[in-house]
């Protein structure tokens, strides 16, 4: 099969696929070639998106943050939720030192983080 090799022709493609949109509904046989083409294309639009343009996961650093924000706490507040000092909440944060596993239990209880990103999984 067939590889989008660079820019331009990605460019190309999700332009068409775009066009192809418009012309492809629930009611366009699948052996229609608009509805082949459209299939095609965006698979390799989709395969090319992925290597160029992927997103990593975050790390825990981030997701913390995140949750702390939306929560609407800051770091002294986490300390008292968790049972410890603001500073070693400041360590975790920039990356010094990384929470036990009981606070990292905590963490992603409290906060509500998936046990799979405080651990590293």
């Amino acid at each position: 099969m067939a590889k989008i090799e660079n820019q331009q022709q990605y460019d190309w493609a999700v332009e068409r696929v775009e066009e192809l949109l418009h012309v492809v509904n629930e009611d366009t046989p699948e052996y229609s070639p608009q509805c082949i083409e459209l299939n095609l294309l965006s698979n390799l639009v989709a395969d090319y998106s992925e290597e160029h343009f992927a997103i990593g996961k975050p790390t825990l650093i981030e997701v913390i943050q995140l949750r702390l924000y939306e929560m609407g706490l800051n770091q002294k507040a986490l300390a008292e939720m968790l049972g410890v000092s603001q500073s070693r909440i400041s360590e975790y944060l920039s990356g010094k030192s990384e929470p036990t596993l009981s606070i990292a239990r905590k963490i992603s209880k409290l906060l509500n983080i998936d046990p799979a990103i405080v651990l590293g999984v």
